[in-house]
């Protein structure tokens, strides 16, 4: 894991920027690029649930909004303090399938486990722009 330590820490430092009055757990990703630049996210909380945006997306997001695409992604640490991994909801896998490259590294972490994964791993037989051509 030491090849992903530096996005891990920077994820776990995002976290601290999380805005969850309602759930309090608290969520951080980065997204490292192939010319080293970095894009952080923190899970950002809203009365209205379906109006959260979670920390990956938020990251990614960040990423795309400076010209970044899939092929530029070296990989992504999403990453939490809870008792189990935090892996990526629906939405956000939905959401890295069309932004990620299949075998892009997908670096989770909660201080005690740590595993690398991929999406294809994450959302098997997946919906993509392939299905609508």
């Amino acid at each position: 894991m030491d090849k992903y330590q530096d996005i891990i820490d920077r994820a776990f430092k995002a976290a601290e920027n999380a805005y969850v009055p309602y759930s309090n757990y608290q969520v951080g990703a980065c997204v490292l690029t192939k010319d080293n630049k970095y894009f952080i996210g923190a899970n950002v909380e809203n009365a209205s649930y379906g109006l959260t945006n979670c920390a990956e997306r938020n990251a990614i997001f960040q990423a795309y909004s400076n010209g970044y695409r899939q092929e530029d992604i070296e990989a992504i640490a999403i990453v939490s303090n809870g008792k189990t991994l935090a892996t990526p909801c629906g939405a956000c896998r939905q959401v890295l399938v069309e932004l990620l490259e299949r075998h892009t590294p997908i670096v989770l972490s909660n201080h005690k486990v740590e595993k690398i994964t991929n999406i294809e791993e994450l959302l098997p037989m997946s919906f993509t722009k392939e299905d609508l051509d």
